[in-house]
């Protein structure tokens, strides 16, 4: 059974850091290409940042230079890395996993497979 595990949402201030955590099953860990996504209240679930099957890296525009997506294979575990958070980081974040190799960004929802159940990040300033 395919299972995705957030963890580590918070709430910080303005200018902190969180690490955001996705425990995944290990058959998916290594063959699909794996997305954080975030939905702040009443705007629509959008891409952050994505970890294709070979490594490669992509962010939105929002976020780069500030997130980093990396994962642990002993751990089987997708990380994002949050520094100099600002409110309008504020969200529900969604690890996500994809059959495909390659995920886009600007992300499309459809091209994920599994969600986990969220994790919510509050920044106030």
């Amino acid at each position: 059974q395919v299972k995705l595990v957030e963890s580590g949402g918070d709430s910080v201030q303005a200018g902190g850091a969180l690490r955001l955590s996705c425990q995944t099953s290990g058959w998916i860990y290594s063959t699909y290409c794996m997305g954080w996504l975030h939905q702040a209240p009443g705007k629509e679930r959008e891409g952050v940042a994505a970890l294709d099957s070979d490594g490669r890296v992509k962010y939105a525009d929002s976020v780069k230079g500030r997130f980093t997506i990396y994962r642990e294979l002993a751990k089987n575990t997708v990380y994002l890395q949050m520094n100099s958070l600002k409110p309008e980081d504020t969200a529900i974040y969604y690890c996500a996993a994809s059959r495909g190799q390659f995920c886009s960004l600007p992300a499309r929802l459809s091209e994920y497979n599994y969600w986990g159940q969220g994790t919510q990040v509050t920044v106030s300033s």
